[in-house]
């Protein structure tokens, strides 16, 4: 069963484009990983320094396996810029429920 891996982040002030930059490096990455479904990368239309990032994988499983093949330095790069920690959650489609 397919899986999302859902990031809500907020950049520190002045660093919405920074954040922006290393997430759309971010997102190149994990699309060309092994059992990636797609990446979604959006942004708030009225608070410009929240984003949103949506992993889908074929399994949690497999999510959990990638982090291993991301680079260390992308992942503090994406880091930097953000106001604190990202807030992340598993989720599954239940539309068909």
């Amino acid at each position: 069963m397919a899986i999302s891996r859902f990031y809500r982040m907020v950049a520190a002030e002045g660093k919405e484009e920074e954040l922006l930059l290393c997430l759309t490096d971010l997102r190149s990455a994990v699309r060309a990983l092994p059992g990636s479904l797609g990446v979604d990368l959006l942004r708030d239309t009225k608070n410009p320094c929240l984003f949103f990032f949506i992993e889908k994988w074929i399994s949690i499983d497999v999510h959990k396996a990638s982090g291993a093949q991301l680079s260390k330095d992308l992942l503090s790069r994406v880091m930097a810029p953000l106001a604190g920690p990202p807030e992340g959650l598993f989720l599954k489609d239940v539309s068909d429920a």
